[in-house]
């Protein structure tokens, strides 16, 4: 063997042995470069240098600062595929929660936007609630040392976050896809917050306000928030505002609005069955499209998919069992596996698909969902939140709030539309499942389940 070959040959062992041992992960990827956050001593240092303000009362008419300056979003050189199974993860949690607290009802959560939110207190906490907050997020393991965390960036995963929001749902080609997006953060009065935790939330195309609160009266407290979200022209319930916590120093507040207009749908004259059990229906509007749609019939339990596209960048998935009493093993699925195998081995049908139309209301609170999950005392009262405040802080409500439609696209048709004998015909007469995705990295924006499309109106 020459001495060339065999320097080749040694070369390709060390690199096979190196290759074999070595793993980086994605998070680390992103965090290692331009990261101002790495150790502990870095961390208190910064906690010792949080610059704070005052918000605005709630009642006043001035415009916060804080509220002018937006940040500009990091676009470019982001690796942003490695937030889909977090997020999908994360989701799957809070749903399977939701399950048992609403047995048989509808359910609709977003986990992209539970994700952000959980995010948001990421960014202002230190020592274990860090630590804590890091391994819910799904953002790898923590700090052995409870008073020492940030082994990721959280500034760069919002970026990536906004990333994906941004690329879903503000994309120039959005016709028949509305969405609107209204955050608030209350805080007690005389409450300091860190200027850059603030600075961190604020960005284009997101309505984000601060405001100062008094909760001691919990009554006018949610009076004075209703009023605030209503003047901001945001559909709301004041179900969960009714009984804040008079201690409460902190709440987070975020609504989104998402509606569709299925393109080539049709209202069809006649009301059809919907079947809430086996024994009994209900009559509804219903609307009918025909076209050419990803779809697939999966066994165990026996499952139809159908794909249809809402906008460029969003897809919604339509899940339904052939029997209802299969629906609890597909909501098992979302739990158990990856959050692309639903989409795996569709093929284009030419087919005839009827479906109702469906308003689907949700507000929930995190806070009361992360006890259910036993991590109450992840934003309890002794929550270390040294990077949002030099205020010992007690996180009252994590509210967020959903309200989601599909129609029709335009007018109501006065005569039904004619059978198509040739196509593939699937009619949602009966409880199903949803799923609307991010259509490039295939990110979870919102899953749920209808067992009454009447429900919610």
């Amino acid at each position: 063997m020459n001495l060339g070959v065999r320097w080749w040959c040694l070369l390709l062992c060390i690199t096979t042995a190196v290759c074999d041992r070595v793993y980086v992960h994605p998070f680390y990827l992103l965090s290692l470069n331009n990261t101002n956050i790495n150790t502990c001593k870095e961390l208190e240092v910064r906690e010792q240098l949080v610059k704070t303000f005052i918000p605005i009362s709630i009642e006043s008419h001035i415009t916060s600062v804080s509220e002018d300056s937006q940040n500009e979003e990091e676009r470019k050189h982001l690796n942003v595929n490695f937030l889909r199974d977090p997020i999908h993860t994360v989701g799957a949690r809070f749903y399977q929660k939701l399950r048992f607290i609403h047995p048989g009802d509808n359910i609709l959560l977003s986990p992209i936007h539970i994700y952000e939110s959980l995010l948001s207190f990421y960014l202002g906490a230190s020592g274990d609630t860090a630590n804590k907050l890091q391994t819910l997020l799904e953002l790898g393991s923590t700090s052995d040392d409870p008073n020492c965390t940030f082994r990721i960036d959280g500034r760069k995963v919002l970026s990536a976050l906004r990333f994906i929001t941004n690329g879903a749902f503000h994309s120039r080609e959005s016709k028949g896809l509305l969405f609107s997006k209204l955050s608030c953060l209350f805080s007690a009065p005389h409450v300091h917050l860190s200027e850059s935790f603030v600075h961190e939330l604020v960005f284009s195309d997101v309505n984000f306000y601060v405001r100062s609160v008094d909760f001691s009266n919990p009554a006018q407290a949610a009076k004075h928030i209703g009023a605030f979200i209503e003047d901001k022209s945001t559909p709301r319930s004041e179900s969960l505002l009714a009984d804040v916590d008079p201690e409460t120093s902190l709440l987070l507040a975020s609504y989104t609005q998402f509606k569709v207009a299925l393109k080539g749908a049709s209202l069809l004259k006649t009301p059809q069955e919907f079947w809430l059990d086996s024994d009994t229906a209900i009559s509804l509007p219903m609307m009918r499209v025909i076209g050419t749609f990803e779809y697939k019939c999966d066994s165990n339990p026996s499952l139809s998919i159908v794909k249809i596209p809402v906008s460029k960048s969003v897809f919604l998935l339509l899940l339904l069992p052939t029997n209802s009493s299969d629906l609890a093993k597909v909501e098992d699925q979302y739990s158990l596996m990856p959050s692309v195998e639903w989409m795996q081995k569709l093929s284009p049908r030419w087919i005839q698909l009827t479906l109702p139309k469906v308003t689907l209301k949700t507000i929930y609170n995190l806070q009361e969902l992360l006890a259910k999950q036993n991590m109450a005392e992840v934003l309890g009262k002794k929550a270390n939140l040294k990077l949002l405040s030099d205020t010992d802080l007690t996180v009252g409500k994590i509210i967020n709030q959903q309200l989601f439609e599909i129609g029709p696209s335009g007018a109501d048709q006065i005569e039904d539309p004619p059978e198509e004998n040739e196509a593939l015909k699937i009619t949602l007469n009966h409880s199903f499942l949803l799923a609307v995705y991010e259509k490039e990295l295939k990110v979870l924006l919102y899953f749920g389940r209808v067992t009454n499309p009447l429900q919610g109106n």
